[in-house]
Formats: C-alpha cells, sequence, structure tokens
C-alpha cells in the first residue's frame, strides 16, 4: 500500500513538542513533506537550532511513522530553525532586528558572570543561531579581552551613523572597551552610563539577531533599569555561586527582575565544584554544594547549569578564546553548552507562554 502525505501527517500529528506540549502539526513545526516509495523526508522546524531536545523529536517522528504508516519505511528528519520572539507563537518568527534581549546578571562582583556570558553566546552561535553581546559593564568591561579584541581595532561607522559591532567567533560585539583606553577608567556619573547604554541599544547597527545578550554589570543599579526602560526583554539568566554570601544576592537579582515584569530564564551556578585533573570522578565542593540548585527550587525558577572551576576556563578568558571554543572537550565547556542549550530552551518556552514583555516607564518623585 503507497504511502500517502495524510498518511504522514496524521502520524505526526500524534507527536508532542516536549516543551510546548502541541503536537508538530499543529504548530506547523512540519515542512517540505516528499514522499519516493518508502522513502518519506521532511524537515521540522524547531524554536531554536540549539534545542537539547532534537535528537528525541527526530527519534519520536520516525517511531510514529514505523508505528502507523509503514514499520519498513526510510525516515530522514532533516532539522532547521526559527527562533521565536516574545509575543509570537512558534509558527512564527520575528520582524527584523533583534528577536530577543536576553540579560545575563548577578547580585554581586566575582562570580564570573561576563565568562558565562560570553560562553553562552558563543556556544549559542556554534548552534546555529545568529548571536550578538553588549557588554553593558561600562565601568568595568571584560568583553574584549575574552573575545582578544586588540586595543587599537575599534568599531566603524556606517553611512547612517550606526555604530558597527566588531565580530569574533560568529558573535558581534560591543562594548565600552573598544572605546576607551584599557588605561583610562571610566568615570562618570549614572546619567551618563544610562546614555551610553542607550546609544548601544539604539545607534548601532545589530542587524538581525536571534539573541543579543547584555552582560550587566553586578548589582541593581542605573544600567539595569535603563534596559528595562529601553528594550523589551525577554528574560534574565541570574549567575551565582553557591555560597550563601553570593545566593544571598543572587536572590535580591531575581526579586529586580520581578517588580520589573521580566520574566527569569533560569540560574546558572558558576565554580560549583572541583575535580583534580588526575581524579576525574572526584567533585570537590569548594563553596559549598548545590546551593543555587536549592534556590532554584525555593524560587521556582529553572537551574541552566552547574559549571565546574577549571584552570582551562580561566585561561580561555585571558587568551580571548572562550572555553568552548578552545578546550570543547573539558568539563566547563560541556557544562556551558547544556547551559546555553538549556536557556534557548527556556526562551522558546517563555515566548510560547508569556506576552511579550513591555519596557517599563519609571516615575522619580
Amino acid at each position: 500500500m503507497a504511502i500517502t502525505p495524510d498518511a504522514v501527517l496524521a502520524a505526526l500529528a500524534t507527536v508532542e513538542e516536549p516543551d510546548l506540549k502541541r503536537d508538530l502539526v499543529t504548530l506547523n513545526m512540519v515542512r517540505d513533506l516528499k514522499i519516493d516509495g518508502r522513502q518519506v523526508r521532511f524537515t521540522v522546524v524547531l524554536t531554536t537550532p540549539a534545542c537539547p531536545l532534537k535528537d528525541l523529536i527526530r527519534q519520536r517522528c520516525k517511531t510514529a511513522i514505523h508505528r502507523d504508516v509503514d514499520p519498513d519505511a526510510e525516515v530522514i528528519v532533516d532539522m532547521d530553525a526559527n527562533v521565536t520572539t516574545p509575543g509570537l507563537d512558534a509558527t512564527q518568527g520575528g520582524s527584523h532586528g533583534v528577536k530577543n534581549f536576553i540579560a545575563v546578571a548577578s547580585g554581586k562582583g566575582g562570580v564570573g558572570k561576563s565568562t558565562i556570558a560570553a560562553n553562552l553566546a558563543v556556544a549559542l552561535a556554534q548552534e546555529g543561531a545568529a548571536v550578538g553581546l553588549m557588554d553593558a559593564d561600562i565601568y568595568g568591561p571584560s568583553v574584549p579581552t575574552m573575545f582578544g579584541v586588540a586595543p587599537d581595532e575599534k568599531p566603524r561607522v556606517n553611512e547612517e551613523r550606526k555604530i558597527i559591532p566588531i565580530e569574533r567567533h560568529g558573535v558581534k560585539l560591543l562594548s565600552m572597551g573598544f572605546l576607551v583606553d584599557e588605561a583610562n577608567a571610566v568615570v562618570w556619573r549614572g546619567p551618563m552610563v544610562s546614555s551610553a547604554v542607550r546609544q548601544f541599544l539604539n545607534d548601532a547597527d545589530w542587524g538581525d539577531l536571534d539573541y543579543l545578550i547584555l552582560d550587566l554589570p553586578p548589582g541593581t543599579g542605573d544600567i539595569q533599569l535603563t534596559l528595562v526602560q529601553t528594550v523589551p526583554l525577554t528574560g534574565a539568566v541570574i549567575v551565582s555561586t553557591p555560597q550563601e554570601v553570593a545566593l544571598a544576592d543572587a536572590r535580591k537579582g531575581v526579586a529586580m527582575f520581578g517588580k520589573v515584569n521580566v520574566p527569569v530564564l533560569g540560574i546558572v551556578e558558576n565554580m560549583a565544584y572541583f575535580t583534580p585533573p588526575d581524579l576525574p570522578d572526584r567533585k570537590y565542593y569548594l563553596f559549598g554544594e548545590a546551593g543555587a540548585k536549592k534556590l532554584a527550587l525555593q524560587l521556582d525558577v529553572p537551574l541552566l547549569g552547574e559549571v565546574p572551576i577549571e584552570q582551562d576556563l580561566r585561561e580561555s578568558g585571558d587568551l580571548g578564546t572562550p572555553i568552548v571554543l578552545r578546550a570543547p572537550e573539558s568539563a566547563s565547556a560541556k557544562a556551558l553548552v547544556a547551559a546555553a542549550e538549556e536557556t534557548a530552551r527556556q526562551v522558546s518556552i517563555r515566548n510560547a507562554d508569556a506576552p511579550a514583555t513591555q519596557p517599563i516607564e519609571i516615575l522619580y518623585r
């Protein structure tokens, strides 16, 4: 009996997208169906190229067709992606420009927030997403060092007087560190810093991006407020270490985003444990065990990943090549790639379930 398109689509209508809880056909995620004898080929359009469940979805499609259509069919499932944006469902893309603004924040300094932001950006780009990274830490920019941008390399300005971000490792970059000599300090009051942040957002030619990662300074001050006033943040990633002093500040960061109606996509625990190179099966919890995991449970937000302490991770930042590229087989690189995939997954869930975040108006009295 010949295989028909209707039979294939009926089988695929039993395959549920694990996060969105609707079937692939209803979500219009099945495209380019072709049947040649017993060969069935089609494309599943995911909501992110960094989807950690792509292999599961592929296998479920094959199982459904073998079960409901023909057990001997040759099933070829191609994967594509169309990243969603807040306010649009999984069948739609976004308008021109940035689809998702993702803030990477911490309640206090020294927790490795910029390291996490840099590696999340590169990991998403490696998966095929269009990614930018904006260094919003005006006073202490670290992106130039972490991406190996030479001190004499400056962003250009195009004919429309827009700043052209510098590109490294497939990520578009913009930082105050590109504009100010590394030996000089930025000694500005809050309004000047806020103006610089708005210029990076509004007067830069970012092009079409799936994700713009915003590396924020520590705390809950002027720059954070400027961002929520200027752009519709898709969500925030909170970075913490396991010890209580860092978790207390991380809790404040989560509370701040709650007050301005920005969803928290999850928490990344950095410096989670140390594994000696000669004892790969050992884990030493130098700063406490599972502190961020417990905090995530208390606050009912996802734990995006646990990143270990490794010398390679520190060295990669100093040498200008993020560890997901420099040492992809290392434990920290694998943890960071998994965190990037989980972040993209949470973005897709958030975009399907929640309305777009609106820039807020802050009234001073």
